[in-house]
């Protein structure tokens, strides 16, 4: 007599050491024919399908199985819709659930991390580390890092930036902190983190030597990486090179990116040969699953590569078409960059100054192009021409400022750009309009819902109002900082930014902040004072040293006085009197001697006794007259006229 399959199943599950999903699925299916109603074989039926990595079947049991089937499969469906790439209908789904469950909550983490919304993981993943966080802790801090890390190549500020756990005894935690020092710009962190998560890696004991292995291609990838970006191209050609071809364990994403920044180092060669291989590059990325800002770069390489190709042509139709369904002016940094290669692709072949006025024309017909302007500012600023580039951006600037559009005054005082009028300015020693360019911006975002990359405005406005004499000035770093508290949940920063800003004029709100910060014993804690003085200000390489005196503290009679050293003439003989006609212009002086006929002939009318001039003067119509010289009288010898010959 046949097993009853109910039992089969059960029976099955009941197995402790049992792997094979296979099975499991079969059982599933024959409880599932004996009975169609069973809700738990169902259940059964769709875990298998999860753990064989069939979510697309899954999703399909689940639909056909009911309303109660549903209700139960929650996670289940969730887990399945976001592996599928269908991050939206996750999110609404567990949204929609309530995140009450701890599974649900980890699940909705990782829908927000691949969604890039990294922000909302990471808060997500801390409140499971604060909450019953038992045999997670590990996990939960090596997803933060990662959430972290994620936001910084995002470019949108972490709720906690720069923080580093206190102990990096994993290679995960070492490698996601690496990957975030790096994103920031801290080259030479990140490369010891890289070289300690290899390290670690390769000394685990949880890791088999298959596991090892692709965990340090992963580490030596992002190596190559590092050095690219120092500056070190052989060396990472040479990681490159000992990486080799992609493996089956290293997954479709590695490989394309692996391939993409190797394709980037090598040697120019034929440009249309390289078009080729970036082609087949794109057809593979199409198939993976990228980030974004991965996928973005891809892009735009293959547009470089055309250009090199001389496809200007198609080039400028891709690009254009991508302007034309966006609505200008624009922040986002991709839309910005299809405009820059927009104007390589026009003004390709011609030098700074024919640029330049090609460029301008294609502005006046897209005068709200953000990419297209900073391109004209870049080519004047490499021609020299710093005052033209400075009056291109602020005209732009005054364009987008007179409009009546939200989205146009968001742009214009978006951080890129007012960092750039304000960089621009001060280049040209024009101070006060910087710093009047700062207060706008400030002003503007207090009333404005600001996003995550404003925070970093707002940041730099109140350091730079701080070190201002001003009431309005000091009260406006105060409102720039007391936003930035509340949007980034408590900035260590805006409270110490408050303090100074509140300390003399409203001392009830210095008293909330000032606890929050670190005593100052604390700061300067292992600091000599002494040694300090010793060793004077460092001077930067670029700053001038005053000229003035410093004041000394010295006597009178210990006083040296310095006395301006009288000129003396060349002839100067000491004892001997001076010449008293040496003030004289030289025509004045009785030494003078006029040479040749005419020069004697004046000095002869200038000197004493000479001949005097007669003057008469000549009446003028309406009266007054003129003094005019008065004719001489015809002599004797001119009275005979010649005879004219015949």
């Amino acid at each position: 007599m046949s097993q009853d399959p109910r039992n089969a199943l059960s029976a099955l599950l009941r197995a402790a050491d049992i792997q094979d999903h296979e099975q499991i699925l079969n059982a599933a299916n024959a409880a599932i024919k004996a009975d169609k109603s069973d809700h738990d074989a169902q259940h059964t039926k769709v875990v298998a399908l999860l753990k064989l990595d069939r979510f697309d079947d899954a999703l399909r049991v689940i639909s056909g199985g009911g309303i109660k089937l549903q209700a139960t499969c929650i996670l289940e469906q969730a887990y399945a819709l976001y592996k599928t790439g269908k991050l939206e209908e996750a999110s609404s789904l567990l949204e929609s659930a309530g995140l009450e469950k701890r599974s649900l909550r980890h699940v909705a983490a990782q829908v927000a991390y691949r969604a890039e919304k990294s922000h909302e993981a990471e808060m997500i993943y801390r409140r499971l580390l604060d909450t019953d966080a038992a045999g997670e802790e590990s996990d939960l801090k090596i997803n933060i890092t990662a959430a972290t890390a994620q936001s910084q190549w995002l470019g949108i500020p972490s709720s906690s930036p720069g923080s580093i756990p206190e102990t990096l005894d994993t290679f995960e935690l070492c490698y996601n902190v690496a990957c975030g020092e790096l994103a920031r710009g801290n080259t030479s962190l990140a490369a010891t983190l890289l070289q300690r998560a290899g390290i670690l890696c390769d000394n685990s004991d949880e890791l088999t030597d298959e596991e090892k292995k692709t965990e340090l291609r992963s580490i030596r990838a992002q190596q190559a990486y590092l050095f690219a970006k120092i500056g070190k191209p052989s060396s990472a050609l040479e990681v490159y090179e000992m990486l080799g071809p992609a493996t089956a364990n290293d997954g479709r994403d590695f490989a394309v990116i692996t391939q993409n920044n190797h394709f980037a180092l090598e040697e120019t060669g034929n440009p249309f040969v390289r078009q080729r291989k970036a082609e087949s590059l794109m057809a593979s990325a199409a198939q993976s699953d990228l980030f974004s800002y991965q996928a973005n770069i891809l892009k735009r390489n293959n547009l470089v590569i055309d250009l090199g190709a001389y496809k200007t042509n198609g080039v400028a139709d891709r690009t254009e078409k991508i302007l034309r369904q966006t609505r200008l002016p624009s922040a986002n940094p991709q839309i910005n960059a299809a405009a820059v290669v927009n104007a390589a692709a026009h003004v390709q072949g011609l030098d700074g100054k024919e640029a330049i006025r090609k460029l301008q024309t294609v502005a006046a017909k897209r005068p709200n192009d953000v990419g297209l302007a900073l391109t004209i500012v870049q080519l004047q600023l490499e021609q020299q021409q710093a005052g033209a580039a400075l009056t291109t951006l602020t005209t732009f600037l005054s364009g987008l400022e007179a409009s009546t559009e939200v989205n146009d005054t968001d742009v214009r005082f978006s951080p890129g750009l007012v960092s750039l009028a304000v960089s621009l300015f001060r280049s040209q020693k024009r101070d006060a309009s910087a710093k009047a360019e700062i207060v706008k911006a400030a002003q503007y975002w207090q009333t404005r819902p600001s996003a995550q990359s404003v925070g970093s405005l707002l940041l730099e406005a109140g350091i730079e109002l701080m070190r201002s004499s001003k009431s309005d000035d000091l009260l406006l770093a105060g409102a720039s900082f007391d936003k930035l508290f509340r949007e980034q949940q408590g900035s260590d920063v805006a409270s110490a930014g408050l303090v100074a800003a509140y300390a003399a004029s409203d001392a009830s709100k210095v008293r909330e902040h000032a606890d929050r910060l670190p005593p100052v014993n604390d700061l300067i804690t292992g600091i000599d004072v002494d040694e300090l003085f010793e060793a004077g200000v460092a001077i930067t390489p670029g700053s001038t040293v005053s000229k003035k005196r410093p004041a000394t503290e010295v006597g009178n009679a210990e006083r040296a006085t310095k006395r301006r050293r009288r000129k003396l003439p060349k002839d100067f003989v000491e004892g001997k009197t001076p010449d008293p006609e040496r003030w004289l212009p030289l025509r004045d002086r009785s030494s003078y001697r006029p040479k040749g006929k005419k020069g004697k002939k004046r000095a002869g009318e200038a000197t004493q006794g000479g001949i005097v001039k007669e003057e008469e003067t000549l009446g003028l119509v309406g009266g007054g007259g003129v003094k005019v010289e008065k004719a001489a009288a015809p002599s004797s010898n001119n009275k005979k006229k010649k005879k004219g010959k015949k």
